[in-house]
Protein backbone atom coordinates (compact mmCIF):
# COMPACT_ATOMS: atom_id res chain seq x y z
CA UNK A 1 0.00 0.00 0.00
CA UNK A 2 3.01 2.68 0.21
CA UNK A 3 4.52 2.24 -2.73
CA UNK A 4 0.60 2.15 -4.15
CA UNK A 5 0.70 -1.42 -5.40
CA UNK A 6 -2.67 -2.18 -3.23
CA UNK A 7 -5.00 0.26 -2.17
CA UNK A 8 -5.86 0.52 1.23
CA UNK A 9 -9.72 -0.21 2.46
CA UNK A 10 -9.76 2.16 4.86
CA UNK A 11 -7.69 5.13 6.61
CA UNK A 12 -5.05 7.10 4.32
CA UNK A 13 -1.50 6.42 4.07
CA UNK A 14 0.96 10.05 4.67
CA UNK A 15 4.65 10.34 4.12
CA UNK A 16 5.40 13.35 6.41
CA UNK A 17 2.29 15.62 5.78
CA UNK A 18 1.82 14.62 2.59
CA UNK A 19 -1.22 12.28 1.75
CA UNK A 20 -0.31 9.98 -0.91
CA UNK A 21 -2.77 7.52 -0.62
CA UNK A 22 -4.78 8.23 -3.69
CA UNK A 23 -1.42 9.00 -5.60
CA UNK A 24 -0.44 6.54 -8.32
CA UNK A 25 3.17 4.68 -7.60
CA UNK A 26 5.09 6.80 -10.19
CA UNK A 27 3.64 9.51 -8.60
CA UNK A 28 5.47 8.84 -4.91
CA UNK A 29 8.94 9.60 -3.75
CA UNK A 30 8.97 5.90 -2.93
CA UNK A 31 11.23 3.06 -4.67
CA UNK A 32 10.72 -0.66 -3.88
CA UNK A 33 13.89 -2.98 -4.17
CA UNK A 34 12.30 -6.57 -4.28
CA UNK A 35 13.47 -9.91 -3.84
CA UNK A 36 13.90 -10.89 -7.30
CA UNK A 37 15.84 -8.14 -7.97
CA UNK A 38 13.32 -7.50 -10.96
CA UNK A 39 16.16 -6.37 -13.49
CA UNK A 40 15.76 -5.63 -17.43
CA UNK A 41 18.40 -8.75 -18.38
CA UNK A 42 18.66 -7.50 -22.20
CA UNK A 43 19.91 -4.34 -21.07
CA UNK A 44 23.79 -3.15 -19.50
CA UNK A 45 24.30 -2.51 -15.32
CA UNK A 46 24.24 0.78 -16.56
CA UNK A 47 21.43 0.91 -18.45
CA UNK A 48 18.90 -0.74 -15.88
CA UNK A 49 20.10 1.90 -13.19
CA UNK A 50 19.32 4.77 -15.97
CA UNK A 51 16.00 3.44 -16.85
CA UNK A 52 14.02 5.75 -14.51
CA UNK A 53 15.50 8.77 -14.93
CA UNK A 54 15.11 8.71 -18.69
CA UNK A 55 11.27 7.53 -18.24
CA UNK A 56 10.96 10.84 -15.91
CA UNK A 57 12.94 12.76 -19.01
CA UNK A 58 16.41 13.10 -17.53
CA UNK A 59 18.72 13.32 -20.99
CA UNK A 60 22.06 13.73 -18.96
CA UNK A 61 22.30 10.54 -16.32
CA UNK A 62 25.54 9.68 -16.45
CA UNK A 63 26.81 11.68 -13.52
CA UNK A 64 23.69 9.95 -11.20
CA UNK A 65 24.23 6.81 -12.15
CA UNK A 66 27.95 6.96 -11.68
CA UNK A 67 27.62 7.86 -8.39
CA UNK A 68 24.98 5.52 -7.21
CA UNK A 69 27.43 2.62 -8.99
CA UNK A 70 30.25 4.23 -6.48
CA UNK A 71 28.07 3.96 -3.76
CA UNK A 72 27.29 -0.05 -4.38
CA UNK A 73 30.75 -0.22 -5.33
CA UNK A 74 30.32 -1.64 -8.83
CA UNK A 75 31.58 1.07 -11.28
CA UNK A 76 33.67 -1.67 -12.74
CA UNK A 77 30.64 -3.96 -14.06
CA UNK A 78 28.56 -0.85 -15.16
CA UNK A 79 28.88 -2.34 -18.79
CA UNK A 80 27.58 -6.16 -18.32
CA UNK A 81 24.12 -7.66 -18.35
CA UNK A 82 22.61 -9.19 -14.97
CA UNK A 83 23.43 -12.59 -15.94
CA UNK A 84 26.88 -11.68 -15.58
CA UNK A 85 26.51 -10.79 -11.87
CA UNK A 86 26.30 -12.42 -8.67
CA UNK A 87 22.88 -12.48 -7.42
CA UNK A 88 24.83 -10.33 -4.94
CA UNK A 89 25.96 -8.15 -7.03
CA UNK A 90 22.41 -8.13 -9.22
CA UNK A 91 20.80 -6.77 -5.95
CA UNK A 92 23.12 -3.96 -5.35
CA UNK A 93 22.23 -2.74 -9.05
CA UNK A 94 18.86 -2.87 -7.71
CA UNK A 95 19.56 -0.73 -4.77
CA UNK A 96 21.34 1.58 -7.51
CA UNK A 97 18.45 1.91 -9.30
CA UNK A 98 16.04 2.67 -6.67
CA UNK A 99 18.72 5.26 -5.27
CA UNK A 100 19.32 7.26 -8.60
CA UNK A 101 15.72 8.19 -8.46
CA UNK A 102 16.29 10.12 -5.30
CA UNK A 103 13.48 8.69 -3.14
CA UNK A 104 12.66 9.89 0.13
CA UNK A 105 11.57 6.20 1.63
CA UNK A 106 13.16 3.11 -0.28
CA UNK A 107 11.18 -0.25 0.39
CA UNK A 108 13.30 -3.24 0.80
CA UNK A 109 10.83 -6.58 0.46
CA UNK A 110 12.72 -9.16 2.10
CA UNK A 111 15.81 -7.85 -0.28
CA UNK A 112 18.20 -10.66 0.94
CA UNK A 113 15.90 -14.07 1.08
CA UNK A 114 16.68 -14.69 -2.28
CA UNK A 115 20.90 -14.33 -1.70
CA UNK A 116 23.20 -17.21 -0.22
CA UNK A 117 24.12 -16.66 2.71
CA UNK A 118 27.49 -15.08 1.99
CA UNK A 119 26.33 -12.90 -0.55
CA UNK A 120 23.60 -11.50 2.03
CA UNK A 121 26.74 -9.33 3.85
CA UNK A 122 27.33 -7.35 1.42
CA UNK A 123 23.48 -6.42 0.40
CA UNK A 124 22.69 -6.06 4.14
CA UNK A 125 25.99 -3.88 3.77
CA UNK A 126 25.19 -1.43 1.55
CA UNK A 127 21.67 -1.29 3.28
CA UNK A 128 23.42 -0.45 6.62
CA UNK A 129 25.42 2.60 4.88
CA UNK A 130 22.32 3.64 3.58
CA UNK A 131 20.71 4.20 6.89
CA UNK A 132 23.65 5.20 8.49
CA UNK A 133 23.34 8.36 6.15
CA UNK A 134 19.83 8.88 7.17
CA UNK A 135 18.16 6.92 4.33
CA UNK A 136 14.65 6.50 4.88
CA UNK A 137 14.20 3.03 4.79
CA UNK A 138 11.45 0.74 5.25
CA UNK A 139 12.64 -3.09 5.71
CA UNK A 140 10.66 -6.57 5.34
CA UNK A 141 13.50 -8.69 7.20
CA UNK A 142 14.12 -11.88 8.86
CA UNK A 143 17.55 -10.90 8.95
CA UNK A 144 17.09 -9.58 12.94
CA UNK A 145 20.84 -8.74 13.87
CA UNK A 146 20.61 -6.53 10.76
CA UNK A 147 17.27 -5.06 12.00
CA UNK A 148 18.60 -4.31 15.68
CA UNK A 149 21.82 -3.13 14.44
CA UNK A 150 20.40 -0.33 11.82
CA UNK A 151 16.35 0.14 12.83
CA UNK A 152 15.19 3.33 14.79
CA UNK A 153 11.47 1.56 15.28
CA UNK A 154 11.31 -2.56 14.64
CA UNK A 155 7.78 -3.67 13.91
CA UNK A 156 6.76 -7.20 14.41
CA UNK A 157 3.72 -8.48 12.75
CA UNK A 158 2.02 -11.68 12.25
CA UNK A 159 -0.99 -11.98 9.46
CA UNK A 160 -0.98 -8.17 9.06
CA UNK A 161 -1.52 -7.23 12.66
CA UNK A 162 1.27 -5.49 14.59
CA UNK A 163 2.20 -7.76 17.36
CA UNK A 164 4.70 -5.89 19.40
CA UNK A 165 6.64 -2.30 18.18
CA UNK A 166 9.63 0.32 19.49
CA UNK A 167 12.92 0.82 19.29
CA UNK A 168 15.33 -2.48 18.93
CA UNK A 169 16.31 -2.09 22.37
CA UNK A 170 12.90 -2.95 24.06
CA UNK A 171 11.45 -5.63 21.67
Amino acid sequence: MIAGLEEPTVGSIHLGETDITTKRPYQRPINTVFQNYALFPHLTIFENIAFGLRRRGIKNVDADVNKVLELVELPHLAQRKPTQLSGGQQQRVAIARALAMNPDVILFDEATSALDPELVGEVLQVMQSLAHEGMTMLVVTHEMGFAKGVADRVVFMDGGVIVEQGPPSQV
